[in-house]
């Protein structure tokens, strides 16, 4: 059966100080989306759908897109910025880069981030778990808490509260410490906590529920600084009973580029895994 990979990839990286989504991380150029669509590709993921802003789309194609083309077919989505209001130069969120996605995937798909590193086995209990799913019956992969930080500056995590294998609950929670303390509350969390870190699997029938809310956002939201985020919806779409979510445990260590100085450990951690022959053949 059919399956997507969508790649979230329009982000700004104001944190980072530039486009970490292209940010390479091996001496040949390859970049940490690389591994995920590798690994997701291995799992069985057949095509893959790249969510970019117009302005980086020819770069993005030429240091990245053109190369995973070659292994994988590839589509492009742009998240325009020309929606915006006056003064606001960040997109809408990741909720409104899905739903961007709704004329290009009529099949399950799994979404990731671009900048992040799932691990090696992390796309395979999605996949699947996808080729059998029903409408509205979605799923996601948690990571604990403390597997996720970056000793150079806060985090924002999905916490979660998970019961019996499915999601009850995620809050988004900004401001998260590598001591896992939230520095705008004081809430101090346990390492093992559950977290999302935006790996989620889906089927179609979110596209209409996200048209909805994105009206109601639109309407209600302020709109210079207000963001329409996955994660807030489907716990939406839990609340309301339009999807189930199952939660599939992860134990692997998270490696991305929140900050330019998570660099050297990210690059160090790939080259390790790369020696090892994890990714021998990429």
């Amino acid at each position: 059966m059919n399956a997507t990979l969508v790649v979230m990839a329009a982000g700004m990286g104001s944190r980072f100080g530039g486009l970490k989504q292209m940010e390479p991380v091996t001496s040949d150029g390859k970049c940490l989306l690389d591994f995920s669509v590798y690994d997701a590709v291995r799992a069985g993921f057949d095509k893959v759908v790249f969510i970019i802003r117009k302005d980086i789309e020819s770069d993005f194609k030429t240091l990245v897109g053109d190369r995973i083309a070659r292994k994988v077919a590839v589509e492009y989505v742009m998240q325009n910025t020309d929606v915006l209001p006056q003064g606001r130069t960040k997109p809408f969120g990741t909720g409104h880069a899905v739903l961007c996605c709704k004329n290009a995937v009529n099949e399950p798909f799994a979404i990731i981030n671009a900048d992040d590193y799932y691990g090696s086995h992390a796309f395979d209990e999605i996949y699947r778990h996808l080729i059998r799913a029903s409408a509205g019956q979605y799923a996601m992969t948690s990571y604990k808490l403390g597997n996720t930080l970056s000793a150079n500056g806060t985090v924002t995590r999905g916490v979660c509260s998970i019961s019996d294998g499915y999601l009850v609950k995620i809050t988004e929670t900004a401001k998260i410490n590598d001591k896992c303390v939230c520095e705008q509350t004081g809430e101090r969390f346990s390492p093992d906590t559950d977290v999302s870190m935006n790996l989620w699997g889906l089927t179609p029938d979110i596209f209409p529920f996200l048209e909805n809310k994105f009206r109601q956002f639109l309407q209600t939201a302020d709109l210079s600084k207000d963001e329409f985020l996955i994660p807030t919806l489907i716990f939406d779409a839990l609340q309301e009973r339009y999807a189930t979510v199952k939660a599939y445990e992860n134990l692997d260590k998270w490696y991305g580029v929140t900050y330019r100085e998570d660099l050297a450990e990210v690059k160090q951690a790939v080259s390790g895994f790369i020696q090892s022959g994890l990714y021998r053949d990429i």
